[in-house]
């Protein structure tokens, strides 16, 4: 039985992954409309309002039209959307290989356990850090991947000290990127290797390809 439940989509878009340890491959994205949270560095605000309501079949029927089986659900926060939760167990039953992308202030708990969650904690720049929901530490698996968005120094410390205390490295693969604009892939680079930190440096590869400011990409 087709489910009639639908889901306010911003966009669906094929283009090549940005971040996380799946940047440079080929992946659908699926662009949940809606968001909890308003970062000082957001770059998806469009998402915050714009968007059209699909039924999780009309998704699937949409990303088809891609010979790809790598999807990320993002947002926004994709999971303000209760169906979500079916549409990555939809994606998963189908062969798709998911990843979510969350900010970290909504339960993971109940997410598809053959999803790759990719969590942001939210630094002291974004000025959202009191939304970070620490219990969600407890539902990581080894694959999934906890994102720190770096704009100064004091971001950097501070984030250092939640990877020790909750000996994040330990328990899933950690990423650390600098806000775009805000501070160079040189200076992050040189603290990461100065304190030999157990992370994974990255860059939004989109940004570097495209304009910064391009939509759909």
């Amino acid at each position: 039985m087709k489910s009639m439940e639908k889901l306010k989509i911003n966009e669906i878009f094929y283009s090549i992954q940005g971040e996380s340890t799946y940047a440079g491959l080929p992946c659908i994205f699926i662009r949940l409309t809606y968001c909890n949270l308003r970062c000082t560095y957001c770059d998806t605000e469009y998402a915050f309002y714009e968007g059209k309501d699909m039924t999780i079949e009309e998704i699937l029927d949409e990303i088809k039209k891609y010979n790809c089986k790598l999807v990320e659900v993002t947002g926004g926060e994709p999971l303000l959307q209760t169906g979500v939760f079916d549409l990555m167990k939809k994606l998963c039953d189908e062969g798709y290989k998911v990843l979510l992308e969350t900010s970290g202030s909504i339960s993971i708990e109940n997410v598809d356990k053959r999803v790759t969650i990719i969590m942001d904690l939210k630094t002291p720049s974004s000025k959202m850090m009191k939304k970070n929901l620490y219990s969600n530490i407890n539902y990581l698996k080894p694959d999934d991947e906890v994102k720190f968005v770096i704009g100064n120094r004091e971001d950097y410390e501070w984030s250092k000290e939640i990877i020790n205390k909750y000996e994040l490295d330990k328990k899933c693969k950690v990423l650390m990127g600098c806000v775009f604009g805000e501070l160079t892939n040189l200076e992050l680079a040189t603290w990461i290797l100065e304190d030999n930190l157990p992370v994974r440096f990255q860059m939004q590869l989109h940004k570097y390809i495209w304009e910064p400011e391009k939509r759909g990409v």
